[in-house]
């Protein structure tokens, strides 16, 4: 599955606000769906990568020598999910943005599995 592909597939589930593939070495995204005025995503995707570089450091600094499967934020209206991949050295998320009135979390964290797996880079 390619990126746009990928990108769409998550912009399927009830309560799809945006997604974005990113790289959090550099901060940028390799593609997106979805955001517009309700969401902006290029902003998300940088903001979204200092959060998981942070959480990386403070496992690292803990000794913890576990992988990130995946970072859930909950705002008032919204879930924010990161879903962390590893592509060829590569470091990238799944940043998935859902109307929290309208998402099943379990089912967007079960669809961002299935996208992981089959998404090629």
């Amino acid at each position: 599955m390619d990126i746009e592909t990928a990108l769409k597939e998550a912009m399927t589930l009830d309560g799809a606000v945006g997604a974005a593939l990113v790289d959090y070495e550099s901060g940028m995204m390799l593609g997106a769906a979805g955001g517009g005025h309700a969401l902006n995503l290029e902003i998300a995707a940088a903001g979204n990568t200092d959060v998981v570089r942070a959480k990386a450091r403070t496992l690292e600094a803990l000794g913890i020598r576990e992988g990130i499967e995946d970072i859930l934020i909950t705002l008032d209206r919204q879930y924010h999910l990161i879903r962390l991949l590893s592509r060829g050295g590569s470091q990238l998320f799944l940043y998935l943005a859902l109307d929290r009135s309208r998402a099943n979390l379990a089912l967007a964290r079960h669809k961002l599995r299935s996208i992981d797996r089959e998404l090629s880079v």
